[in-house]
Formats: C-alpha cells, structure tokens, sequence
C-alpha cells in the first residue's frame, strides 16, 4: 500500500467547525455533528477495526503519515462524512448504492476500495458511507456550479463551504483542538495533542 496522509479539501474541510467542548449533556460524545453523536465507543470500535485492518496488510500507522494521531484522524474522518451526508441530502442531492458500486468498481473491486480507504483513516466497514459521504458533496458542488470548468468549481465549493457551516461539528477537547487553518507549518488535523498525542507531523503531499 502507497504510504500518504489523509487528503482533504481543506477549504470544505475546515467549514461548520465549531470549537467549544462538548456539554455535559453530550457526555460519552467523541463528537457532535448537527446534534447527532458520535460516541466514545463508536470512534473506539473503528480505530480497533482500522488497526486490525492494517495488520491483516502488513502495514503500519507510521507507514501512512497521518497528519494526527489514530483516533483524531479516524475521528475526523467520521465526523466529516456524517457531515457531508446531513448537508447534502437536506439539499436534496441523492446518492444510489448503483453509483456507490460504480466507484468501487471502478478501484478494482471491494477488497482493492477497503484498501484505498484505508489510506484515508477509513475502516472497512465504514467505507460504503465514506463514498457516499464524497459523491453527495461532489454532486452537491457541481449543483451548484453549474459546469465542470475551474469557475464553476470554484462557484460550486464556495456555496457547499457556506451550507457546510450550517451543521456544525462539536469535537470534545479530549482529542485535541481542531486546526481550521492547516499550512504546510502546521498540516495536523488538530492543534494541540489531547490527551490521544498529536502523531507525528505529517509529510508535505507532492
């Protein structure tokens, strides 16, 4: 497997990113998105199914240069993807599980897809919805774009920025403050380490 960070649109990313803690009436929340939670022990079960993985290829977290630590970039991963769904589809832009199916055929296959998801801090079984998740801000951009030229991209991510902000992402300080301006200076997801260590910095993408 090809050694490489988790690739984000740094812009989109970074949109709808609240960074106060979780309440106290969230406890157990690793993080909210909109007010759905993402538990402690969903997040826990995930990065055991991601190291899991990981073994059965013979690859190490090192190997992947995550900017962040293991939790904190699987957190992030999961926290994005729920809310890309919850933008999206209250806009009415739909994605099949035909289109889903398309994409990872067009990886060469489930087993070829999981292993590409895994490069982006993905477990296995969250990998149908993390596709889901990229096609339905795909096709929401290209809605609202309304070409495939640079301008129009530009027209379509800069209106999907604003109803990203819409639903907001709560990430319990535990795991670290969220960066909403990474630089190659600072590429980590969060600023500050948490309690769960800040991993190693990132390499630069080439």
């Amino acid at each position: 497997m090809k050694s490489t960070r988790v690739r984000v649109i740094v812009a989109v990313a970074a949109a709808g990113v609240a960074l106060t803690a979780c309440s106290p009436t969230q406890a157990g929340a690793a993080a909210v998105v909109g007010g759905d939670r993402i538990s402690s022990n969903e997040l826990d079960g995930n990065v055991r199914e991601f190291e899991a993985a990981l073994a059965k290829a013979n690859v190490s977290v090192a190997q992947l240069q995550f900017p962040g630590s293991l939790p904190q970039v699987v957190l992030f991963q999961l926290a994005t993807a729920k809310q890309y769904t919850k933008v999206a589809e209250s806009k009415g832009v739909t994605v099949t599980d035909a289109e889903i199916d398309q994409v990872i055929s067009a990886t060469g296959g489930q087993a070829q897809h999981e292993q590409q998801m895994l490069q982006q801090a993905v477990a296995p079984s969250q990998s149908r919805d993390f596709t889901r998740a990229k096609l339905l801000m795909t096709k929401l951009m290209a809605k609202y774009g309304g070409g495939s030229d640079q301008a129009a991209l530009q027209r379509g991510q800069e209106q999907a920025i604003k109803d990203l902000a819409s639903v907001k992402i709560t990430w319990n300080p535990r795991y670290g403050q969220i960066n909403a301006q990474p630089s190659q200076e600072q590429p980590n997801l969060f600023l500050d380490s948490g309690r769960f260590g800040a991993g190693p910095a990132a390499a630069p993408q080439q």
